[in-house]
């Protein structure tokens, strides 16, 4: 198979290891940095900080209505609500009753108004969980698992399943959403062996993609679950650690990483229409 390295370009610069990225439909990009910042990247790819958590930033997602920023800071153990018109910011959650959060890692929202947060758990425990909450932030823990290290998620087009990366099984997992919107079945949809994965994304055909902090490696995975290899970057350059991705674009055919071995996002050529979340409707 190709490797889409020669379709990849570094495209932001100067941000501090980020984690994570996001895309905004009137063509901004949004990051967060490993010292609680946030950047807002705009479409000639001007890097501008306009909020700081004090912590350490992990998943970010858009509100339904795009109104707001929800933000997973491990640093601060909690989840942050960004207004995105003033920048303001206020806590939306540190947990639900009988858990609070240890590694708040990525957040996830459905049609329904409802969001799912991956709770990490611990390094090389396997504690990890799914927290849910509705636009308030009142919330329960979804399914209890245990994952080993749940870190990033997506759901399909029909929303029957939420997909979540195990980052040290190594591999991802996904959880049947039952009708009464509570955790059904479980199971191991793809191992990753020798790796880390990290970030989720789904083009609109179905495919999976999966970004790994180690090594510099994009797997596709196709609805039979046979796995490529979309990008190996053994020098580590344009992709290093990469971590979450996202499709956006004007034609919705480009997917962004973000790096957190250094210090920029990068856009990938895809040529294939990505997967709309909530916010991108």
């Amino acid at each position: 198979m190709m490797n889409f390295l020669n379709k990849t370009q570094v495209i932001a610069e100067g941000l501090d290891h980020p984690e994570c990225v996001a895309y905004h439909p009137d063509g901004t990009l949004w990051a967060g940095g490993e010292a609680g910042q946030i950047y807002r990247i705009t479409s000639n790819n001007r890097v501008e900080v306009v909020a700081n958590t004090g912590g350490f930033i992990l998943g970010i997602a858009f509100s339904p209505d795009r109104s707001w920023l929800l933000i997973c800071d491990s640093g601060k153990k909690c989840l942050w609500r960004m207004d995105t018109s003033n920048y303001s910011l206020t806590k939306f959650a540190d947990g639900v009753v009988g858990h609070s959060f240890n590694i708040p890692n990525y957040a996830c929202f459905d049609s329904k108004g409802n969001v799912y947060v991956s709770e990490s758990g611990a390094f090389r425990q396997t504690t990890g969980k799914i927290l849910k909450f509705d636009l308030g932030g009142n919330g329960e823990v979804w399914c209890n698992g245990p994952f080993n290290f749940a870190n990033g998620m997506v759901m399909d087009a029909t929303e029957d399943y939420l997909y979540v990366v195990c980052s040290f099984m190594p591999g991802v997992e996904r959880i049947r959403i039952n009708s009464d919107g509570t955790a059904g079945t479980r199971e191991v949809f793809v191992t990753l062996p020798e790796s880390v994965p990290d970030g989720l994304a789904f083009d609109a055909n179905g495919n999976l993609y999966v970004s790994c902090y180690a090594p510099n490696k994009i797997y596709k995975v196709d609805q039979n679950r046979a796995v490529s290899v979309l990008i190996d970057d053994w020098e580590a350059h344009t992709l290093s650690n990469p971590t979450n991705i996202a499709f956006g674009g004007a034609a919705f055919d480009q997917l962004f990483v973000a790096n957190i071995g250094r210090w920029h996002i990068a856009k990938i050529d895809m040529g294939i229409k990505g997967l709309k979340l909530v916010c991108h409707s």
